[in-house]
């Protein structure tokens, strides 16, 4: 009798850690299959795929022609000959560019609505001084071509060529930085865009609380 006794005492305990494993096998992999969608949500947030574009490498490279041209206007500031430093185009549009290229990285780093929004924004005030600076430039240009060449001092002819080789350099820079803003401009836009359209539902279910019959 006691050797059935005993039997039964560790059949039962093989059933309780059989159980006990199941229940454990099956919460680790539910626990394994939520971690897996939050990943697959994570990585399908529009914003996300907004920083999959890498638009710190391009802030970067945006804040290298701001200083390039910040710098630029300090050497045109002290020439005597017209140039775009006149309504001090190399210092307004060196800081856009610098703040531009400040928001891509920052917003790579710590990616949220209001920042891309910003962000946004800046670009597009960006453009339009480019707009406005290339226009001024390129008249600037014929300027040198039709008026000053025509002297026959060489070092005025040299200066003449000086400037005008700075100033179709900063026009070159700034027709590639409109065209990294515009790239920048239409992912920034379409991550706004697919943010508003997104909800995220989560369910939470209420614990069951034990009730003792009266």
């Amino acid at each position: 009798m006691k050797t059935k006794k005993k039997t039964q005492v560790k059949s039962s305990l093989l059933m309780m850690d059989g159980t006990e494993s199941t229940t454990r096998d099956r919460t680790t992999g539910k626990d394994e299959n939520q971690g897996a969608d939050s990943k697959v949500l994570f990585s399908g947030k529009p914003l996300h795929r907004f920083v999959r574009k890498e638009p710190r490498s391009l802030g970067i490279v945006i804040v290298i022609f701001g200083c390039a041209e910040f710098l630029m206007g300090f050497h045109l500031a002290s020439a005597e000959l017209i140039n775009s430093c006149k309504i001090y185009i190399p210092f307004w549009q060196g800081i856009l560019f610098l703040v531009c290229g400040s928001l891509s990285i920052y917003s790579e780093i710590h990616p949220s609505k209001k920042m891309v929004t910003v962000s946004l924004a800046m670009y597009v005030v960006s453009l339009l001084g480019i707009a406005v600076s290339a226009c001024y430039r390129i008249v600037c240009l014929f300027t040198y071509g039709f008026r000053y060449k025509d002297r026959s001092d060489p070092w005025d002819t040299y200066r003449t060529d000086q400037i005008e080789g700075i100033e179709g350099m900063l026009l070159t820079s700034s027709l590639c930085v409109s065209v990294m803003l515009i790239f920048l401009c239409v992912i920034a836009r379409l991550a706004l865009r697919s943010t508003r359209t997104q909800v995220i539902v989560q369910h939470i279910v209420a614990p069951q609380r034990d009730t003792t019959p009266n």
